[in-house]
């Protein structure tokens, strides 16, 4: 969230610039942008605005975010100095990301107790869930291995978002260097198994997922399989 605020702070910073004063406190020589440019800068300053907080589903309400920047630009007396705004603006965005969270939270909590029901899943004492697609008879990897898999992962509405067989061949991953979830469900396969696992968001990305892939508080849902295990 605190990347969005600095948004609101260039658009600030673009506004002060306009309305400068020299040293001894005057104005500048007034220097009027024509139709066009005006509309440009605009539309630039809209645009900024635009993919820093659709992105999140903010959106400000365009007659009263217009009579802001009039006010700014204009040098007239606001409603709030610039600090009281940018305090207004992050408890603004506090409220909404949280609002924004706990329906995030609530969704995932009922898939996974769902999920849970079926007679299939199996629950880890951490609230790892998996399915034994295939059992294998080999060795189990520790911590301190490295593993060879191939994997296909989706969201739990089926969409899918990474494919090691997309690509063609199988990935190495060190044990210790991936997330919890992924660490621990692959101890669980011996050799030659296929596992399906639903990892909670505490396990995977947690509140922050990976911006453009991974949204907050996902559960993911990864079928894997063990090719190798290399020490």
């Amino acid at each position: 969230m605190k990347h969005r605020i600095l948004i609101i702070l260039a658009v600030f910073t673009a506004v002060a610039f306009l309305g400068c004063k020299d040293s001894n406190g005057s104005s500048k020589q007034e220097v009027n942008f024509n139709k066009d440019a005006s509309y440009a800068l605009g539309l630039n300053i809209g645009s900024g605005l635009r993919d820093g907080l659709a992105a999140d589903g903010i959106y400000p309400n365009i007659n009263e975010f217009m009579k802001g920047m009039k006010d700014g630009i204009g040098g007239k007396k606001a409603r709030f100095d610039l600090y009281e705004a940018m305090e207004i603006i992050e408890t603004a965005f506090d409220a909404m990301m949280s609002e924004r969270n706990q329906k995030l939270i609530d969704e995932e909590k009922a898939f996974l107790a769902e999920n849970a029901r079926k007679p299939e899943i199996n629950i880890t004492s951490s609230g790892l869930q998996y399915e034994i697609l295939t059992e294998g008879n080999g060795p189990k990897p520790t911590l301190q291995d490295k593993v060879l898999i191939h994997y296909e992962g989706k969201f739990t509405n089926g969409q899918f978002f990474d494919s090691s067989f997309t690509r063609g061949f199988p990935a190495e991953f060190e044990l210790d260097y991936i997330i919890q979830g992924w660490a621990e469900g692959l101890q669980l396969m011996p050799l030659g198994s296929k596992y399906r696992f639903y990892i909670p968001s505490d396990l995977g990305y947690g509140d922050d997922g990976i911006q453009g892939i991974i949204p907050p508080f996902s559960t993911l849902v990864f079928d894997v399989e063990l090719l190798e295990i290399r020490k």
